[in-house]
C-alpha cells in the first residue's frame, strides 16, 4: 500500500491555486513510483539541496513557509543530498527536525564540510562536530553517506591519496563517496585504490573542458553515485557572468546517461542520482525529467 501525505493532490495546484504561481508542470507521483528499479535494485533520483529562495515559483508555491519545503520536496523525490553541511556544520537538532519532517523511507546524504575537502589539514574537531550533527539521522536509519566534493586544485598526488584514505578512516563505518574535478584522477589505479579502501566513486556530468573530469561511469563499491552539474562552460571558471550551475538539461543530453545509469544499477545494490544545477529550480525539473525518462526507458 502506498503511503499517503496529508496534503496529497492530483497535481501541484488546481484551478483554485494561488494566482501567479508558477510551479513544476508535472503531476505529483505516487510515492511508490518515485523509485525506479533495475534488476530489483533501486535508483534514487533527487537534487543537491532543497531549500533555495529562487525555487519559489519554479518549484515551490509562492509564499510557502520554508518549514514546509522538505515535506513538499519529498512528494517528488525519495532522497536529498544536503549541501548546507559543506558551508557550515548544522546542529544535531536541525538535522533531527529534517528527519521528523519526512517519512522513514526518505534518505539523506550530506556533503562533507569544506574544511575536509578544501584544506590540506583538517582538525579532528571538524570531524567530531560533523559526526555529532548527523547522529540523529544515523540513529533514525536515515543517513546513507558523505559526499567529498574535492576542488579542481585537488590533483592526484601521494599526499592527496593519503588525505582521502585518512578521510575514510575518520568516517569509519559511514559510506564515503569521492568526487574529483581534476582529470589526473582518471586512472585505473585510482579506481582500484578506491575499491580497496571502500570509497565510492562519484560519476559526474559537467562541462567538457580541458582537465575537467569526463562523464565516466564507474562503480567502486556496492553503491553507485552520479551528480549532474550542468554544462555551462562559459561561466564554469568564473570568468564570465552568471552562475556556473545555471543550466537546463535537454532531454537528449540526459538520454546519454540512461544506459550508463542502467548499467551501474544492474551491478550496484543502490544508485543515487543527484542534480546540482540548482539555479532557479532547474535541478528539480531535470531530476523529474530524468525520473520520467528512466521509467519510460525501462518500460
Amino acid at each position: 500500500m502506498s503511503r499517503a501525505h496529508p496534503d496529497d493532490q492530483p497535481t501541484l495546484w488546481g484551478e483554485d491555486g494561488p494566482p501567479g504561481t508558477e510551479t513544476l508542470p508535472l503531476p505529483v507521483p505516487d510515492p511508490a513510483q518515485r523509485v525506479t528499479r533495475v534488476a530489483g535494485h533501486p535508483i534514487l533520483i533527487g537534487t543537491s539541496g532543497f531549500s533555495f529562495p529562487d525555487w519559489e515559483g519554479p518549484f515551490y508555491p509562492r509564499g510557502m513557509a520554508t518549514s514546509r519545503r522538505l515535506p513538499f520536496y519529498e512528494r517528488y523525490f525519495p532522497a536529498v543530498e544536503l549541501n548546507t553541511t559543506y558551508y557550515g556544520i548544522p546542529s544535531p537538532k536541525t538535522l533531527s527536525l529534517l528527519a521528523a519532517k519526512t517519512h522513514p523511507d526518505f534518505e539523506f546524504v550530506a556533503k562533507a564540510h569544506q574544511s575536509m575537502t578544501h584544506e590540506i589539514e583538517t582538525p579532528q574537531a571538524s570531524y567530531d562536530e560533523f559526526l555529532r550533527a548527523i547522529e540523529p539521522l544515523r540513529a533514525a536509519g536515515r543517513f546513507h553517506g558523505v559526499l567529498a566534493q574535492f576542488p579542481w586544485r585537488f590533483r592526484r598526488t601521494s599526499e592527496a591519496e593519503k588525505h582521502l584514505a585518512e578521510m575514510k578512516e575518520r568516517f569509519d563505518g559511514i559510506p564515503l563517496f569521492a568526487e574529483f574535478r581534476h582529470d589526473s584522477w582518471m586512472d585505473e589505479e585510482v579506481f582500484d585504490s578506491l575499491a580497496q579502501h571502500g570509497i565510492g566513486y562519484c560519476c559526474v556530468d559537467e562541462p567538457s573542458l580541458d582537465t575537467l573530469v569526463p562523464p565516466v561511469a564507474r562503480l567502486t563499491t556496492d553503491v553507485a553515485y552520479v551528480r549532474f552539474h550542468g554544462r555551462n562552460d562559459k561561466a564554469w571558471w568564473g570568468r564570465g557572468e552568471g552562475d556556473r550551475y545555471d543550466y537546463d538539461y535537454r532531454p537528449e543530453e540526459l538520454k546519454d546517461w540512461l544506459q550508463k545509469i542502467r548499467d551501474l544499477a544492474e551491478r550496484a545494490k543502490k544508485t543515487y542520482v543527484f542534480f546540482n544545477n540548482c539555479h532557479a529550480g532547474q535541478a528539480a525539473r531535470n531530476a523529474r525529467l530524468m525520473m520520467d525518462m528512466m521509467q519510460r526507458d525501462l518500460s
